[in-house]
């Protein structure tokens, strides 16, 4: 592997990271993130379950867009 390429990775890696840290630090910001419909709240003798399926692919969409536009910036 060429040492460009070894670099290209790691830059990647980076921003990444920087990205998650970002998102990390912003979420207890965004009213709306885990409150959405579709994502499942049980409760039930001190027992709570909360599932955030809507949150998730959410989430899942936003990262794949912000993943291939760094990628096609790299290639």
């Amino acid at each position: 592997m060429p040492s460009q390429d070894i670099g290209k990775a790691l830059i990647l890696l980076g921003v990444v990271i920087l990205v998650a840290g970002i998102v990390v630090l912003l979420a207890p910001r965004l009213p709306f993130l885990g409150k959405l419909p579709g994502d499942l709240s049980f409760h039930k003798e001190g027992v709570r379950v909360f599932i955030p399926i809507t949150t998730c692919i959410l989430l899942s969409i936003g990262l794949t867009v912000v993943v291939n536009v760094l990628l096609r910036l790299f290639k």
